[in-house]
């Protein structure tokens, strides 16, 4: 570790983070931590039927139950808004979105979906005066599947759409229908993986406070992006951003959820407006697995197209969306990026990536960490498997064989433009690294006594720094991504980064902390970040999502922070009578290079700008010691790994269990390395949650089978294997301290390779893997088919 008080070097330094202590010690707030004067608590009455007409909706013997102070429907919320709930992805033309309210009007489209709301003296009146409420439904058959619901006679979710598609899209590349014609081999496969969700600490929660004197709304709320949150608030209720302000206090864990916009927000507010109260909404444990948004579930149609010799020239996909009753804030992001990154690290020269989005009666599909990363890598990594059993030529000389080369930067993928890499170097570290520690020895000595051991492979890529904001407008995005901070130093000489990113966990505080601590030349105690209020923090055009915090954010603060420097050093040379040039700042101080007895403190330096000018703050100098960054990158960064898995199957029962992991990774500059690690450790655990236990379930009928964690099964410290981590580091040019994002990263490439050294243990098997999790049944099954064809 580094000490605290040093400034030098740590960009990279080993820091302990500054936010670890508070959070430890239980000295934190989270939204149902907040209490106002005379607040209620509301709760929502949720749909148990997948799909059904709204006959009729009796409130009354609610609105007269003691300590009820508002009961609110679907059809007076739809009364009290200005827009539906937005979607603010909006990736195929002539794309078919529906209008979606905060709760049901007319028709229930899944379980979950709320369809009254009641604000009451507290929680427990509330839910009492939800069983009070009278709901007719005439129910509908439910579409509860993919193929229900793309079948030629499927039940419409919206009478006035000739079908059950919202929309489909193609995303082209080259020749492909030539490329095909010429392969001297063609591989395809299908690929489904499940429905999962994120599971933060914290469940979502609001408290918002609508005063009647002003019009002003004052919101407290778990979210990753309060400005996109003060933007879609004063959208939906039609008034000005002026008179909301969002706070965001601790979030106890994001993972994408708390980045989409949910009804609950809207009906929190019309419910304090309607009662001229306070009204706090916190969503409990069982409402999230219907309520929160869900993601990952999709099918998957591939063919590969290659040479005899391993390089692959074309590819060709149809992403099947599995979306929900409603559309989400994302609409059909996720699925979209699916097939936008379907090629990989890879240089595919043709393809013909393709996405079809299809509605069906479950909960909205939204944001996760990785968006649609991991069944992109699944894909491509698997498709390469299959080639090198089809051709007998090892999986790992088609990799190198096909990445895209480091004098190709940047690469025009079928989207996207990486901006630099060394692959193939990363695949020989991870290889080197698996060696060293020992696999392939304990592979060979289990496999002589009986036991079935494998190791797997996974290369990924993933897009950070999100992102252009005129590309992503171009793109189909309804919001920006650039951003913007503020580095300020006061007349005591002490540093604070307002920022607009939002701290859940993941250390942004101390990561820009350290790129002022070292860019400014003070101790890293010395500065404190601010986030968490659109009042008091400035707009960051997207969020804190898609890997972009420390490196869009980071870049943003380390210019702002080095002009503010520069005037430092003139008004330092105008005390010490010295040229800027000739003078150095060191852990607070600036003294003349050579003379370091000659020197004058960052406090004093505060004091000149703000307090006592006269004589020492020169007069082409206005008071004051701030700068202020807006930093939209040219384009997005593209950081990549390699993960290696050593696992052990139980051929009697199909239990995997991981032995070791190991993954070697590149996201440009580093930062903070126990904060790498730290963030890679966690996308790995959620990627092992993935790859063998999540998976919520809907029965024939569409209702969801998985509503509590006996049910949706996390993997816990006894299912997590040791990690091991390897570093390297490409700079990304086009962003100020060459910083990549790695916050998702851990989570893309683990699925692939936990099914390849799966796969591998059970190579006597002959057992291919083509969805996710990989369930004891599933892989007694995969076995039995694999004898059964061999």
């Amino acid at each position: 570790m580094v000490e605290q008080n040093a400034h030098e070097g740590l960009i990279g330094a080993r820091v302990r983070r500054k936010e670890d202590l508070r959070l430890l010690t239980g000295r934190t707030q989270f939204v149902d931590d907040v209490q106002l004067s005379g607040m209620l608590e509301a709760a929502v009455l949720r749909s148990p039927v997948p799909h059904a007409r709204i006959v009729s909706i009796d409130v009354s013997e609610a609105l007269e139950h003691p300590g009820v102070y508002a009961v609110m429907t679907g059809a007076e919320v739809k009364e009290a808004v200005s827009s539906p709930q937005p979607v603010i992805w909006r990736m195929i033309p002539d794309q078919l979105i529906p209008d979606g309210y905060p709760l049901a009007v007319d028709k229930v489209r899944y379980v979950g979906q709320g369809v009254a709301a009641v604000a009451a003296k507290d929680r427990a009146t509330a839910e009492d005066a939800l069983e009070l409420i009278d709901v007719e439904y005439e129910e509908l058959p439910a579409v509860a599947s993919l193929e229900d619901a793309l079948a030629e006679d499927a039940p419409k979710l919206y009478e006035d759409w000739p079908s059950n598609v919202s929309g489909s899209t193609t995303i082209p590349k080259g020749d492909v229908a030539a490329a095909f014609a010429d392969a001297d081999v063609v591989v395809t496969e299908s690929f489904r993986f499940a429905r999962q969700t994120g599971a933060p600490l914290e469940t979502r929660g609001v408290v918002a406070t609508w005063d009647p004197y002003t019009s002003h709304l004052d919101i407290w709320l778990s979210t990753q992006s309060p400005n996109l949150a003060r933007d879609l608030l004063g959208e939906v209720l039609g008034i000005s951003v002026d008179k909301i302000r969002v706070r965001t206090p601790d979030v106890g864990g994001g993972f994408g959820n708390k980045f989409d916009f949910y009804g609950e927000e809207i009906v929190a507010a019309i419910l304090s407006r309607s009662t001229g109260r306070s009204v706090k909404l916190i969503e409990d444990r069982m409402e999230s697995f219907v309520a929160n948004a869900h993601s990952r579930e999709q099918k998957i149609d591939v063919e590969l197209a290659a040479t005899s010799d391993g390089a692959i020239t074309g590819l060709r996909a149809t992403v099947y969306a599995v979306l929900g009753g409603q559309l989400g804030t994302v609409g059909i992001g996720p699925c979209w990026t699916t097939a936008a990154l379907m090629t990989g690290p890879y240089d595919i020269p043709n393809a013909e990536l393709s996405v079809v989005g299809v509605m069906t009666n479950r909960s909205p599909y939204g944001s996760y960490r990785g968006w649609g990363q991991p069944k992109s890598n699944f894909v491509h990594e698997r498709m390469v498997e299959l080639l090198s059993r089809r051709i007998g030529m090892d999986a790992q000389e088609i990799r190198r064989k096909n990445f895209v080369p480091p004098d190709a930067f940047p690469y025009a993928s079928p989207v996207f433009f990486y901006d630099s890499g060394r692959y193939a170097d990363c695949l020989d570290l991870c290889e080197k690294s698996v060696e060293q520690a020992g696999w392939l020895e304990r592979r060979d000595k289990a496999r002589a006594d009986g036991t079935a051991v494998g190791i797997g492979y996974s290369f990924h890529v993933e897009i950070t720094a999100f992102g252009p904001s005129r590309i992503l407008n171009m793109a189909g995005l309804q919001h920006a991504g650039f951003d913007e901070e503020v580095v300020r130093i006061d007349s005591t000489g002490h540093v604070t980064v307002y920022t607009g990113q939002s701290a859940m966990g993941q250390g942004v505080q101390t990561a820009l902390a350290q790129v002022a601590a070292q860019s400014l030349g003070v101790a890293l105690d010395d500065v404190t970040v601010v986030v968490g209020d659109t009042d008091t923090c400035p707009y960051t055009g997207y969020g804190t999502g898609a890997s972009r915090a420390a490196a869009v954010g980071g870049g943003a603060v380390l210019t702002a922070a080095t002009r503010l420097k520069e005037k430092v050093l003139r008004i330092a040379g105008q005390i010490l009578e010295a040229s800027p040039e000739d003078l150095v700042v060191q852990d607070g101080r600036v003294s003349v290079t050579g003379a370091p007895d000659k020197s004058i403190s960052m406090a004093e330096i505060g004091d000149a700008s703000y307090r006592r000018m006269n004589g020492l703050l020169p007069e082409t100098e206005s008071p004051t010691l701030e700068e202020r960054e807006v930093f939209d990158p040219a384009n997005v960064a593209f950081s990549y790994g390699c993960t290696a898995v050593l696992t052990e199957v139980d051929t009697e029962t199909g239990e995997v269990r991981l032995l070791d992991y190991l993954i070697a990774h590149d996201c440009g500059t580093v930062i903070n390395p126990l904060i790498v690690d730290g963030q890679l450790h966690g996308g790995a655990a959620q990627a092992i949650g993935g790859a063998l236990y999540e998976e919520l379930v809907y029965g024939d009928d569409g209702q969801i089978q998985t509503t509590t964690f006996m049910d949706y099964l996390i993997p816990t410290a006894t299912e997590i294997p040791p990690f091991r981590l390897e570093h390297m580091a490409t700079v990304a040019d086009h962003i100020p301290g060459g910083f990549k994002g790695m916050g998702e990263g851990g989570t893309i490439g683990g699925g692939a390779a936990i099914a390849h050294s799966v796969e591998d243990a059970l190579s006597d098997y002959g057992v291919s893997i083509t969805s996710l999790p990989i369930t004891p049944p599933r892989l007694l099954a995969a076995m039995r088919a694999g004898k059964d064809n061999g």
